[in-house]
């Protein structure tokens, strides 16, 4: 399906959760990762843009459902109203009916940040293009952990790279305009 010039714009916050804070591990740059996605927040909820929400959630352990870690670092809580969607895989749109909610509001510009940058970020910018969305990915609104081959930099900075361009337009935070 063809997308238009104008859209209908969303932000897209994935797995934004206190797992990803500590105490186990830390993601890359927590605070500028929290302050930047705060401010993104704050300036799509001032342009009346709706906002959705993604959680991950496994059977036990970090995630599991109800569990400190399960929630919403404070600083990007949903707040009444906002939907939030609960996922068991990767993917944000896998058994979620993330885009029937989405198309049920006329979205098609999906701007996406969280977490984490080669699995759950990589895999709503691809699927969302896939679908038709128009993609934004916030360059300097995603993290990840270092793994034994790259530096969570490393691993932030290739995402940027491959889902540039055909998948998405990369834009840092500064750059991102909801009107």
């Amino acid at each position: 399906m063809p997308i238009p010039p104008h859209g209908n714009p969303a932000l897209l916050l994935i797995d934004i959760q206190q797992a990803m804070f500590g105490p186990a591990e830390i993601c890359h740059e927590p605070q500028a990762l929290t302050e930047t996605l705060a401010e993104l927040l704050t300036r799509a909820r001032l342009a009346n843009v709706p906002v959705f929400h993604v959680r991950h959630c496994e059977a036990e352990g970090s995630f599991e459902p109800g569990s400190a870690g399960w929630q919403f670092h404070p600083s990007v809580a949903a707040c009444d109203g906002e939907p939030v969607f609960e996922k068991w895989a990767a993917s944000a749109f896998y058994n979620t009916d993330l885009d029937a909610r989405l198309r049920e509001r006329g979205i098609d510009d999906l701007t996406i940040a969280g977490l984490q940058s080669e699995y759950c970020i990589d895999t709503a910018c691809r699927v969302a293009q896939t679908l038709g969305y128009r993609v934004t990915l916030v360059a300097d609104g995603h993290s990840t952990f270092d793994s034994p081959e790259l530096s969570a930099a490393q691993i932030i900075a290739h995402h940027n790279k491959v889902l540039s361009g055909i998948v998405a337009a990369v834009k840092p935070a500064r750059d991102v305009r909801f009107a």
